[in-house]
């Protein structure tokens, strides 16, 4: 299947208009990481600041011809250190965003959530994968595909905020959440349809914001038009959702998968609910796939940047 971008491609237009976002980038010790920092700074996305070890870093460079010109590089001996550093770096308020290198995304993360030095906040921390699909008119937002293995519907609350606030970080005209399960009727027997039910519920009741949330629903209820006419189901998010919401981490990974390789879509991948943005990549990724994910973190730090009274504590 051709893989057109046409809606990353739009995103990173925009993208252009904005100021590039002070990052930190922990360790990116090999040709993939370093490489599209490089590339993010050269369209502007990001400012990156490379944290790692610098005879390392430049070593990289020389070995794969990449261009890191006058990037700032911090200094540290591991990736740890380098995870630690670049954390630092956005408490002291000198990155806006944070981007994993070459390390292990528990290293990073494990920076990240750390009670006493970390850039934890209220919310609980979620990925998001922001998917090109080119057979459908819309971004869609998969969460939790990559942190959350098991959550609580307590979980789901921040789970699914998180990429309401995305949505409207990526300027969607109105968000529109299905909260997927089997099937589209609440069964007792099945529970991810009870907590689903529960959610929109909390969602009616304002403990949910910004969106028009809906559920359970079954993946074809939530993104075909035919299969809601079919069924008769009377829903303003049903067969036009634009967030996805699995029930655990497995479904999640499985859905966007099967969308990466069945059905030609690119997955730009971001975590959410600490106090920057956070631009996780995959040596799998596609270059368009890496700068989509620098220009998620671009338009998400420019949220946050508008809303600064409103910020997260």
């Amino acid at each position: 299947m051709d893989r057109t971008h046409e809606k990353y491609e739009r995103l990173l237009e925009f993208c252009k208009t904005l100021p590039p976002t002070p990052t930190a980038v922990a360790h990116p010790c090999d040709e993939s990481s370093l490489r599209g920092a490089a590339d993010a700074a050269r369209l502007n996305l990001i400012a990156p600041i490379l944290v790692g070890p610098r005879a390392r870093i430049e070593g990289v460079a020389k070995q794969y011809g990449i261009d890191i010109g006058n990037l700032p590089i911090v200094d540290a001996p591991y990736s740890h250190a380098s995870a630690d550093k670049a954390v630092e770096l956005v408490r002291e308020g000198k990155a806006e965003a944070l981007m994993k290198g070459s390390l292990h995304t528990d290293e990073l993360m494990g920076a990240v959530v750390s009670r006493e030095a970390g850039l934890r906040t209220a919310r609980r921390v979620s990925h998001c994968f922001v998917m090109d699909v080119p057979s459908y008119p819309e971004t869609l937002i998969v969460t939790d595909a990559a942190i959350n293995i098991a959550p609580t519907m307590e979980d789901k609350v921040d789970i699914i905020q998180n990429a309401i606030d995305l949505g409207h970080a990526l300027h969607f005209a109105e968000v529109r959440v299905a909260i997927l399960s089997a099937m589209e009727t609440v069964n007792p027997k099945v529970p991810s349809t009870v907590e689903a039910g529960a959610l929109c519920k909390m969602a009616d009741r304002g403990q949910i914001t910004g969106a028009i949330v809906d559920g359970p629903l079954a993946l074809d209820n939530a993104i075909s038009l035919e299969s809601v006419k079919i069924k008769a189901i009377n829903s303003p998010v049903a067969g036009r959702a634009n967030v996805l919401v699995v029930p655990n981490l497995e479904s999640g990974n499985m859905l966007a998968k099967s969308l990466t390789f069945l059905a030609g879509a690119d997955a730009a991948g971001i975590v959410l609910g600490a106090k920057v943005p956070i631009i996780l990549t995959s040596r799998a990724d596609s270059v368009t796939a890496r700068l989509a994910s620098c220009g998620i973190a671009a338009l998400v730090a420019q949220a946050r940047r508008e809303a600064a009274p409103k910020a997260l504590s």
